[in-house]
């Protein structure tokens, strides 16, 4: 559910100003309202921390163990180190654009070969204007015959002419001059290897200074809470004698910052927020199971708006459905299961996202059962262990139980429409329980919607299944459905009748192109069927490929088999994450009236070092 909030405000004398925000920290449960920009020389010592910190990470050694990490430094020794650090990130930066301008002047001049710059400038100050030009032979011709140039013939560069003039060409010969270096070719290289082992030196740095993660780790979070701080302070307002500042709390929590602002002798204030705020965070408070689905929310960057629904148990739901029919074969899921469980060993305990991954491989390895898909291998059938688990009707080799392919096919596809129908009645009738307390006619509308969802349902099971239904009460139903969403669509408890009436009517056209378009939606659970048939098809593929390779070539059948699941492994989780996930973000929480509006419930905490 979605935790109430309270408006609070808290003020004190303007001398007790870091004081009153140092509680406010510890209680650590005040949403700042308006929150301000912390001090740029904070902020960006964060950002240098956490980009020194992405750099080490390239240092690290994955053979380390835990027990080499160096002893925490204090504040003086860690400065000192960091120093070293980021002096050795610099260098190595200026020394590898240095390397990088040093070979391209070596691939510029080493056609010229190994010559001294020092002694052709030596030859000017002498009064041998010297210049080097490349041209073709025609041109090379045109100037040798001229006798106010001297010129000495040079050897070739780059299959072209090449020739030193005392003095200049003049314009009316085409030829390239060629800039003298300012170093050598074996200066260049002696640059190189000196510029090469400034950059070991500074790797070696590097290296050594990944053992004090512990301690880059202890100044990040020390920055984040100076951060959060001087947001805060920014964000307080005064009038020269009292400060004051105002923020969110959750309505659970209030006694603590009553209690608080009591012992502390601040004034305070609560109320109600505003109707018209849309700055209100979103606190979602989890069940035991639903909270299984935070880390796909969090991954996501998805949360309900405040005022919006917690749907988090049906989206766990649906989501462990999806994903099971998605990946569509219970051989995947025991890989899945198997790395889980190797997963759990590795971190000595289970997290919820260990724990979500459980029940989805579990939910797979149960699909894959049920429709006899074991890696796609039609001879699993052959298994009667196997064999019996398999629910026939929507077996994936349904010849082995007097069934055709049309008829396996037709009964996952109607179950696919029945999920989507499902679903989205339910997220009408969540739409609907919301708004009967608030006293909003237009949950009517929502049960229109209902009706509707149910008809295109038929509908779908008619066209695409050509199941015999008479449509003529399904477009009634169609019809009834349009009229409630017409009449009732634009109600609300700030409108009259009468006004919610000419605001309904005034989206009929709208609500016509709504209906078109929840047809579509019904529709678009096909795709659990489409995409599930897909990456069956693609592994009997790779199947059949490998069972053609015999005597020697069986070891690269073992090859293709091996890689070929994989890579269909790994389309089946994207397919997930384009199918699975959008048919609940959109089709179903656009029944329900979802717009993922939410703000993160940020409250102003010190964060633990």
């Amino acid at each position: 559910m979605i935790e109430k909030m309270k408006m609070v405000h808290i003020v004190a004398a303007a001398s007790r100003k870091e004081e009153m925000l140092r509680d406010l920290r510890e209680i650590g449960i005040m949403h700042l309202s308006e929150k301000q920009s912390a001090d740029q020389k904070v902020s960006e010592r964060f950002q240098d921390l956490t980009r020194t910190m992405n750099t080490l990470k390239e240092y690290e050694d994955p053979k380390a163990k835990e027990h080499e990490s160096a002893a925490l430094l204090s504040d003086d020794e860690f400065e000192e180190m960091y120093r070293g650090v980021r002096e050795a990130i610099e260098k190595k930066a200026v020394d590898t654009q240095a390397i990088s301008a040093a070979n391209a002047e070596i691939d510029r001049i080493s056609a010229w070969g190994d010559f001294s710059p020092e002694d052709v400038q030596a030859l000017r100050k002498e009064g041998f204007d010297l210049h080097f030009y490349t041209m073709g032979s025609k041109e090379f011709q045109e100037a040798s015959a001229d006798e106010n140039i001297r010129m000495i013939r040079l050897a070739p560069v780059d299959k072209m002419n090449a020739a030193a003039v005392i003095g200049t060409l003049p314009q009316t010969i085409s030829a390239s001059e060629f800039v003298l270096p300012e170093r050598s070719l074996s200066e260049l290289k002696q640059d190189i290897e000196g510029y090469r082992k400034d950059i070991a030196g500074c790797d070696d740095t590097l290296r050594k200074a990944t053992a004090y993660g512990a301690s880059f780790q202890k100044q990040l979070v020390r920055t984040e809470n100076e951060i959060n701080f001087s947001a805060a302070e920014a964000t307080a307002q005064s009038d020269g004698d009292l400060v004051w500042i105002s923020g969110y709390i959750p309505e659970a929590d209030l006694n603590k910052f009553t209690a608080m602002a009591e012992e502390k002798n601040c004034a305070w204030a609560v109320e109600d927020v505003a109707d018209d705020d849309e700055h209100i965070p979103t606190k979602v408070r989890y069940n035991k199971v639903s909270k299984l689905i935070r880390p796909v929310f969090d991954i996501l960057g998805i949360l309900p708006g405040y005022r919006e629904q917690d749907i988090s148990l049906w989206f766990f739901l649906f989501f462990i459905l999806f994903f099971a029919m998605i990946i569509g074969d219970g051989g995947y899921g025991l890989l899945l299961l198997i790395g889980t469980v190797a997963l759990t060993i590795k971190q000595k305990k289970v997290t919820d996202v260990t724990f979500l991954l459980y029940v989805l491989s579990i939910a797979t390895v149960v699909w894959g059962a049920v429709t006899g898909t074991w890696f796609s291998m039609e001879s699993a059938m052959n298994v009667p262990f196997l064999k019996a688990l398999v629910i026939p009707r929507i077996a994936t080799y349904p010849e082995y139980f007097g069934l055709t392919a049309s008829d396996s096919q037709n009964a996952i596809m109607k179950f696919s429409f029945m999920i989507g129908a499902i679903q989205m009645s339910i997220g009408s009738i969540l739409s609907i329980k919301k708004k009967i307390p608030e006293k909003d006619l237009s949950w009517v509308a929502d049960a229109g919607w209902t009706i509707a969802v149910i008809a295109m349902y038929m509908l779908s099971l008619n066209l695409v299944i050509h199941e015999d239904i008479n449509l003529v009460p399904v477009f009634a139903l169609i019809g009834v459905a349009f009229a409630l969403v017409v009449v009732f669509g634009g109600m609300s408890p700030d409108k009259t009748f009468s006004q919610g009436l000419k605001a309904g009517l005034a989206d009929a056209f709208t609500v016509f192109l709504n209906t078109i378009s929840c047809f579509g939606n019904v529709m678009s659970y096909i795709r659990l069927f489409a995409v599930g048939m897909a990456g069956v098809a693609i592994s009997q593929s790779f199947n059949g490929i490998a069972a053609g390779m015999k005597g020697p070539m069986i070891i690269l059948g073992v090859v293709v088999v091996v890689i070929g699941h994989a890579l269909n492994l790994v389309m089946c989780f994207l397919s997930v994450v384009v199918h699975g996930v959008r048919l609940n973000v959109l089709e179903f929480s656009g029944q329900a009236g979802l717009e993922w509006t939410g703000i993160p419930y940020e409250p102003f905490k010190k964060l633990n070092q």
